[in-house]
């Protein structure tokens, strides 16, 4: 018995790791309409970094890292979420999912991002 007692104990903190859920396109349009994500540091994720998202009901998105401000375009598609930077025209997408408040964006080549709500 006190062998199994070791071994949960050895085996709980992989047990409470991570469970990223995909989100679907609707879920993606509910989590970011309307709000600001803070993205946190990938290297010690309690920790906040100094970049910022303003998700606009209109598609109008605001990204300011450092205090640089940057416009572009956001939409869903196809359980995605999309964005377009001007001036290049091309729309790159993600694929979402959420454990818990945490929200995690993956791109194509598996890069990852993960942000929480600002507000």
């Amino acid at each position: 018995m006190k062998r199994f007692a070791l071994i949960l104990a050895l085996l709980a903190p992989s047990l409470a790791a991570a469970e990223w859920v995909k989100m679907s396109g609707m879920e993606i349009t509910d989590a970011l309409t309307g709000r600001t994500l803070v993205y946190l540091n990938k290297d010690d994720p309690s920790q906040k970094v100094d970049t910022i998202q303003d998700f606009r009901a209109s598609g109008a998105t605001l990204y300011t890292f450092k205090g640089r401000e940057s416009w572009g375009y956001w939409r869903v598609e196809k359980d995605q979420y999309c964005s377009q930077w001007p001036p290049n025209d091309l729309w790159a997408c993600y694929g979402m999912a959420r454990d818990g408040e945490t929200l995690r964006f993956v791109g194509e080549r598996d890069d990852i991002s993960d942000a929480v709500h600002f507000d």
